[in-house]
């Protein structure tokens, strides 16, 4: 089976590495070689062109930036879908709204392709180490085909039913990520602001159940340090919670707390964070009350 992987960026070079650890001859595509280089010395063959390794590759999986970078994948001129053949699978790992989902689902239904819309969760180091969660929605048996493939990249491996609903469920977590975010950053400077030890509130914190994954992601990989390499860029971050609101207000809910981390992740962005990692959005929040989150 030859498995074609598009974008191979800090999330895809990691899934590709797992599935060339795994004996899988792929095929890798990148806007820019460079990034594929590593990947190409490990064993893994470069396509000129997302045309070429659709043709020639039985299953495609895409790890892209947002939706509009996957319509142009799929859909565009030169793209996915006008070139694999009969019967391939798509499994697209990128995190969009259900609509854009629907949208390549249908598009590829009618060239007899399948397509699996799987975003996951985990970051750079379940990615790394095999241990995405990873979100399916589409055929189910395109869904059983590649499962064993999916098992490779991830470990909590759900199949959610009908076209989009990986989508969904992966920003229904996102929307979490954001508020959650949000809410450990207030909640740290707001400490700060009041002479409380960082360390010591966190401690505190973790102990009580004020406690999150996201708080000590933030707190002990991060901001102490005042480290912020990306794992997951404020700009996605941004991306995404703004996708979930809109969800979340075509269910009805109007007045969610999403739409106040949105507008934090778009001011952090509007301040030069874009690419810092999600855990920066604490930034605008210590310039505005004059502290620091730090180590002693």
């Amino acid at each position: 089976m030859k498995i074609g992987f598009i974008g191979t960026g800090i999330m895809g070079s990691r899934m590709v590495k797992r599935l060339l650890l795994n004996e899988y001859e792929v095929h890798v595509h990148n806007r820019t070689i460079e990034k594929a280089q590593p990947l190409i010395e490990q064993g893994a063959i470069y396509a000129e062109s997302i045309s070429s390794l659709a043709r020639d590759c039985d299953v495609i999986c895409t790890c892209l930036s947002m939706p509009k970078d996957v319509l142009d994948v799929y859909t565009g001129s030169g793209g996915v879908i006008g070139n694999a053949r009969p019967g391939a699978i798509c499994i697209d790992l990128t995190s969009v709204g259900a609509d854009t989902s629907k949208k390549v689902f249908e598009a590829a239904a009618e060239k007899d392709i399948s397509y699996l819309d799987s975003p996951v969760s985990g970051g750079p180091e379940g990615a790394e180490n095999g241990t995405l969660t990873i979100m399916a929605g589409g055929e189910k048996g395109a869904f059983e085909k590649v499962e064993p493939i999916l098992t490779v990249l991830g470990k909590t491996i759900e199949y959610l039913g009908s076209p989009g609903s990986g989508s969904i469920a992966k920003l229904i977590n996102q929307y979490l990520v954001a508020v959650h975010s949000l809410a450990a950053s207030e909640a740290m400077v707001a400490g700060a602001a009041y002479g409380l030890e960082s360390e010591q509130l966190f401690s505190i914190l973790k102990a009580s159940y004020g406690d999150s994954r996201i708080l000590r992601r933030h707190m002990e990989q991060y901001v102490f340090d005042r480290n912020f390499t990306p794992g997951g860029a404020v700009k996605y971050v941004h991306k995404d919670v703004r996708l979930a609101n809109q969800l979340f207000q075509a269910a009805g809910l109007d007045d969610v707390t999403g739409l106040l981390a949105e507008k934090a992740f778009e001011h952090a962005a509007e301040r030069g964070l874009s690419d810092q990692d999600m855990s920066a959005v604490i930034q605008p929040l210590e310039e505005a009350s004059g502290v620091l989150v730090k180590r002693k």
